[in-house]
This record gives structure tokens, C-alpha cells and sequence, in this order.
């Protein structure tokens, strides 16, 4: 077995990592905690450090090629770099040259939604597909652009950023300092808060999400308002329903700007399928620029999963080994 690679998926609260053939598939697993939830960059290494060793203990060290990283946050274009992670203490992090100094193999770098991007377009729902846009929906949203088998960073590294394109101006207020992101309206976050107020508001139409609480509107999750949709909770079947709408409302721009072929949807959110991803459907085609004389991307539901970072990680390290090989 040759040409393996090593993915590394960077958590808030841990570090997880895989060995990955040339076929997509995962060979061997490790994971560490990261210590007390440490943000510090030092601690973080180490564990990055720890998991990588934990591989190449597993595999023959002469058939791994290279190591990806991805990493919540800004990459520098020159996957060196992270320039700013949210969730942890990195700001001008040089995580390339760091491990690089502790790791016996070429380390590479990247955006955790461009791994995830590249994992689908090459082993997941778009493969094959020449032009594919990648959104994540999580507590945020994120994404990639990948054009011709290339992932397009941007000129400084930080592309696809979608979910801080503004929808509604003058809107919800953003984590990001502005307001009317479009996550305020299409992420988790967004589907939280939208059934907390029900809840806060004591609506009757949200009495049986607040029963399979207990009682506690503390305990909402988006999970729980998916779950609660799947067993058929019209109020959470709503509420995903409006969430989709606003989905299909950002795709209709994203496909005005960039026209791709497939838009792959993944995230947590993505969990609730068809019904997230019907509504989305009907809104794109009902707001797409053009719509009835230009074709129609397809709106697709991530096949990869939680692994799409750490399998996509893996799979551009070595592509980018091999093309300078």
C-alpha cells in the first residue's frame, strides 16, 4: 500500500486524524482530547503532534506521503497559515512551519469547509462534478468553491465566506460585527433561536417540543428540532421549512455570481434532508436568475458526513506531494 495520507480535523474540543488511501477510505483512526478544552496554540499542537504519531505508529511510515491539517478559520493562500481561527488562540498561527519542524513528512494546511469541499467533490455527492459549490451548515455557515479540480481560495486564502453575505439589510445583527447575514437566517443558530421564541413566547404550537425538553428550553439543540421534525412536530417541520426557504434564497445568489453545477449541502443541519432541502429546492428555482433559459444546478445533501474535513484534508495534502513530485 503507498501513496497514504494523513487527515487531521481540528475540534474545539479535540483533535481527530486518519490514515487515507488513494481510493477515500479511511485505514486507520486516532483521536485525543484536546487538555482542559485548551485554546492555547501550544497544547493544540502538541495534540496534533500526538495524533499524527499515533498513525504513522499504525501504518508503514514509508508509504504516508503527507499530512493535511484543516482547521475552523482563515487560511493563509499558501495553506501555511492560519490567520485567524474563532475557536481557538491562533492569530498569525505559522501551523505549516511549526509542525513541519516535529512531523517526518510535508505538512499542508487548509480550511476546514475546503477540505470538506474537496472530499465531496472527489469521493462524495459531487464526484465527477467539474464545478461544485460547497455550503456548510453548522452554528455558522461555510463553504468552498471548486472549479475545474481546483479548489478556489481567493487571493489571500479566506473565499467562501458565504454565510456573511448580506441578505437582509439592516437585518438580524451578526456575530461578525454587521447585520443581515445570510446565517442569520439559514444556519443553526438561526433555527435555534428562531424556535426559542416560540418557547419564550409560551406559543401553544410549540407545547409539544417543549414536552420532549422536559420542560427545560435550555436543553434546544438544532438536533433536537430535527428530530422533533422527523417524528413529525409540524411546528419544527415549519420551522426547518423557513430555514430551507432562506438556503434556497442564498444558492439563487451564490448561482448568479458563480453558476456551478452542484451545490452540496453538509453541515448539522444538513441532517434534516428533504426537509431542509426541498424547500430550499423550490425557493432556488423560484428566485434563480434567468430561471426557464438557463439550466439549473442540482441542490444536493453531503454523503461524507462528520469525516468530509478529515478525508478531504488528507486527499489535498497528497495531491499537492504528487503534482510537485
Amino acid at each position: 500500500m503507498s501513496d497514504l495520507a494523513i487527515g487531521i480535523d481540528i475540534g474545539g474540543t479535540k483533535v481527530a486524524g486518519g490514515v487515507l488511501d488513494e481510493q477515500g477510505a479511511i485505514v486507520a483512526r486516532a483521536r485525543r482530547d484536546t487538555p482542559h478544552r485548551s485554546k492555547s496554540p501550544d497544547v493544540v499542537e502538541d495534540t496534533i503532534v500526538g495524533v499524527i504519531e499515533d498513525l504513522l505508529g499504525q501504518t508503514a511510515r514509508e508509504d504516508v506521503v503527507a499530512v493535511g491539517v484543516g482547521a475552523a478559520g482563515w487560511v493563509s493562500a499558501d495553506r501555511a497559515t492560519i490567520l485567524f481561527a474563532p475557536h481557538l488562540s491562533w492569530r498569525n498561527e505559522p501551523l505549516q512551519e511549526r509542525l513541519s519542524t516535529r512531523v517526518p513528512v510535508p505538512v499542508y494546511v487548509d480550511n476546514d469547509a475546503n477540505a470538506a469541499g474537496w472530499a465531496e467533490h472527489r469521493f462524495g455527492a459531487g464526484r465527477g462534478e467539474t464545478h461544485l459549490m460547497m455550503i456548510t451548515l453548522g452554528t455558522g455557515i461555510g463553504g468552498a468553491l471548486v472549479m475545474d479540480g481546483q479548489v478556489q481560495r481567493g487571493r489571500y486564502g479566506v473565499a467562501g465566506e458565504y454565510g456573511h453575505m448580506m441578505v437582509v439589510p439592516g437585518g438580524h445583527r451578526c456575530e461578525c460585527g454587521n447585520r443581515g447575514c445570510w446565517e442569520q437566517y439559514a444556519s443553526g443558530n438561526a433555527l435555534v433561536r428562531e424556535a426559542r421564541s416560540l418557547l419564550l413566547a409560551n406559543s401553544p404550537v410549540a407545547h409539544d417540543l417543549l414536552e420532549r425538553l422536559g420542560g427545560e428550553d435550555q436543553s434546544l439543540t438544532g438536533p433536537v428540532i430535527t428530530e422533533a421534525a422527523q417524528d413529525g412536530d409540524q411546528t419544527c417541520v415549519e420551522l426547518i421549512a423557513d430555514i430551507g426557504r432562506w438556503l434556497g434564497t442564498g444558492l439563487a445568489n451564490l448561482a448568479a455570481a458563480f453558476d456551478p453545477g452542484s451545490f452540496v449541502i453538509g453541515g448539522g443541519v444538513s441532517a434534516a434532508g428533504d426537509l431542509l432541502l426541498g424547500p430550499a429546492r423550490e425557493t432556488f428555482a423560484r428566485e434563480l436568475t434567468g430561471r426557464g433559459y438557463r439550466p439549473m444546478a442540482q441542490i444536493l445533501q453531503a454523503s461524507l458526513g462528520n469525516e468530509a474535513g478529515l478525508i478531504g484534508a488528507a486527499d489535498l495534502a497528497r495531491t499537492e506531494v504528487l503534482s510537485t513530485s
